[in-house]
């Protein structure tokens, strides 16, 4: 016979996870995925996709790397609707347009906050270094395959066969975002040292529901004056 408190426990449990579920789920100022521009484009990537989640997730970065133009841009609570509207945005940014599409299509995600070494963006800006913050508050996806969490870095496969594609090396026009597409991008040393990025992290914030929380938490990297001044002039140049 169940016990009173073990039944109780149980109910507690299931609510908790039902409550988490939706909040991983659920659309927010930064993923507002309800609106008329993200269905348009998730119904895209259905059409594209061969049916199941993955393959929907793989179509929509497909579609996104496509669409929206990469460039160098600060803030990172601008709504995914707004990014797809202008058809451009920063790495971030094409990032959380990918969770958008994942929400929408019935595919939780969360993001891992990585504090992450300025000196990781030196060999792109070799001239501006002085500029660059010496910490980057950096929100990585994760999002619910087959019952388990599956990071972004695992979208095309796992890390021991991506890492044969070479390292990201952070010049160039290549993204973090497109990046995935060929090779492992491991934040945790789990790889080959030419793909192995752990070096430059500074601490593991743990996961959030969502970016908007994990920005609420720990704030962007730049201050806000600093952050619109960079943002207009960072923002329209192609990465």
């Amino acid at each position: 016979m169940k016990s009173v408190i073990s039944a109780s426990w149980c109910r507690r449990a299931a609510v908790s996870h039902r409550a988490a579920v939706e909040r991983e789920l659920a659309a927010t100022p930064i993923l507002d995925w309800k609106h008329p521009r993200i269905r348009k484009l998730v119904a895209e990537a259905q059409d594209g996709s061969a049916g199941t989640d993955r393959d929907l997730l793989v179509a929509a970065h497909r579609l996104i790397t496509a669409r929206v133009r990469p460039v160098y841009a600060m803030n990172e609570k601008q709504p995914v609707s707004r990014t797809l509207l202008l058809e451009r945005g920063s790495c971030s940014q094409r990032l959380a347009l990918l969770e958008a599409v994942a929400r929408a299509g019935g595919i939780a995600s969360r993001v891992r906050g990585l504090l992450v070494d300025g000196r990781f963006w030196y060999p792109r800006f070799p001239q501006l270094r002085a500029l660059i913050p010496h910490q980057v508050v950096l929100a990585w996806p994760e999002f619910m395959l087959d019952s388990q969490w599956l990071s972004v870095s695992e979208l095309y496969g796992g890390l021991d066969t991506l890492q044969k594609g070479g390292g990201f090396v952070n010049a160039g026009g290549e993204t973090l975002f497109d990046a995935v597409a060929r090779t492992a991008v491991d934040w945790d040393g789990l790889t080959c040292s030419s793909c192995d990025l752990s070096g430059y992290v500074l601490a593991d914030l743990g996961y959030f529901s969502s970016r908007d929380l994990l920005f609420r938490t720990h704030g962007q990297t730049l201050c806000l004056p600093v952050r619109i001044i960079a943002d207009i002039i960072m923002s329209r140049r192609a990465a």
